[in-house]
């Protein structure tokens, strides 16, 4: 009785084939797509704010200093952050969620110099609405979310 019921369906699907084959098809060539008229590309707009931005900044320390403290049970925090710079915009491509990544140096409250990647994300907000961070600091990625030395964090 199974192969009954299979052979029925090979023989349904074998029709249906049969019949549309029957139909001559013509494909029109593919048009080119309109030039897009805003700066919109699949719903997002690639505005991001600058990697010296200050809410990045304190967005980046306070996300550190809340890992640190609850997963690590440390009170090591970021006393400053300098020389913000951009390292990579839309590295992929257009066609990728947009991202700026960023370096900069990270003084910590521990007194050490430390170099810290982050990466700003288009769409990486709270239900992916608005912007936020993924950062890194290298030599305190003890989790290694981000090995080798925040590369994960790097265009």
């Amino acid at each position: 009785m199974k192969v009954l019921g299979w052979l029925l369906g090979v023989g349904a699907v074998m029709a249906a084939t049969a019949a549309s084959a029957a139909d001559p098809v013509i494909y029109a060539p593919r048009e080119k797509a309109p030039a897009q008229a805003s700066s919109t590309f699949r719903g997002y707009t690639g505005d991001l704010p600058a990697c010296h931005d200050g809410r990045v900044l304190g967005r980046v320390s306070g996300l550190f200093a809340t890992r640190e403290r609850g997963y690590w049970a440390s009170g090591l925090e970021i006393a400053a952050i300098e020389r913000p710079r951009e390292i990579g915009y839309r590295s992929w491509g257009p066609e990728f969620i947009p991202r700026r990544f960023c370096a900069a140096r990270a003084v910590t409250t521990d007194g050490r110099r430390r170099q810290a990647y982050y990466e700003i994300g288009e769409g990486f907000g709270f239900a992916g609405i608005g912007w936020d961070v993924n950062w890194c600091v290298t030599g305190l990625d003890r989790s290694r979310a981000y090995a080798p030395d925040c590369k994960m964090t790097r265009p």
